[in-house]
């Protein structure tokens, strides 16, 4: 084992996660020049071909397979021994990267992150507040927010919130269109709604719940779009009442009739669950939620 480096398992895992040998370089802050001759010493050092090149990325191949649970669980270890042995367990410093829906992150999270860095002077908060699939296993991020319950795995995972949604509609809207006085009324309004063949949470095609023969004027992937959208008088929108709440531009539409609720969860990976700074961060988001309650859910007597 003279020729085994044991900082390049850092890089197989970076590649394996990634896929991308320019995105793991990036993630490591390695140039990929670098990164490369890491793998291939790697390779050379044991004997074995850890990945299949090709113009679409890196895949890992059978020996490099067998190599992951094992470089994961030496990673596993050596985050603990960081913890518990380097004195750091009591320590809130470094970056902790929160993978969240872009609601939730953008009009929830971002306005109290202050709060948490006045707390923990040390600690680096990156918020990535996207419509997207964020993977622990590919350390994506070190917490996700999502609104499907996460598959099975070596995952901790928690019921954040229920949170309710309403329809909602600019003034604007409200007094060129139609009256609407029931859920009946509503096929003969314009919509703004997410791209369907692009959803990547099936909880989030909202339009077939409340009005399935409804058209819509505006489809985007993009929550903050389609409110600004909405707010400009292009349409009905289906908007979480704690982003809604925040929008004096915004009328609730049949409020009695028209209400869903859907279900935020927060996943850690196992692995991480000892980090001091990823117990701070999971502790500051699971208090805050706990006391903005009420602004999860919808109010009555909210109709146009």
């Amino acid at each position: 084992m003279a020729d085994f480096d044991w900082n390049d398992l850092r890089s197989f895992l970076g590649v394996a996660r990634a896929g991308r040998l320019t995105v793991a370089a990036a993630r490591l802050q390695l140039d990929h020049t670098t990164l490369s001759r890491r793998i291939a010493a790697l390779e050379h050092a044991l004997k074995a071909k850890l990945f299949d090149r090709s113009p679409s990325g890196y895949t890992l191949t059978e020996q490099g397979e067998r190599l992951l649970p094992m470089a994961e669980e030496m990673e596993r270890l050596a985050i603990g021994a960081q913890e518990r042995v380097g004195g750091s367990a009591a320590s809130v410093e470094g970056a902790v990267r929160i993978g969240s829906p872009e609601g939730f992150g953008s009009y929830f999270l971002a306005p109290r992150i202050g709060r948490l860095k006045e707390r923990h002077p040390q600690l680096t908060v990156q918020l990535v507040a996207a419509s997207a699939v964020f993977s622990l296993a590919k350390r994506d991020a070190d917490i996700v927010i999502s609104v499907s319950q996460p598959p099975t795995g070596r995952l901790l995972v928690s019921k954040l919130i229920d949170y309710d949604l309403g329809l909602y509609a600019a003034p604007s809207y409200l007094g060129a269109a139609p009256e609407i006085r029931s859920t009946a009324d509503l096929s003969g309004h314009s919509f703004v709604s997410y791209i369907g063949d692009l959803l990547t949470f099936p909880e989030l095609d909202f339009l077939q719940h409340v009005a399935p023969n409804g058209c819509t004027a505006l489809e985007s992937s993009n929550l903050v779009a389609q409110l600004k959208a909405t707010l400009s008088g292009a349409g009905l929108c289906v908007l979480p009442a704690f982003l809604a709440r925040e929008e004096r531009g915004l009328v609730r539409v049949l409020a009695d009739e028209v209400s869903l609720t859907r279900s935020l969860y927060l996943t850690i990976h196992q692995d991480l669950s000892e980090l001091a700074r990823v117990r701070a961060v999971v502790r500051f988001i699971k208090d805050e939620v706990e006391a903005a309650k009420p602004i999860f859910k919808l109010g009555s007597g909210e109709a146009a």
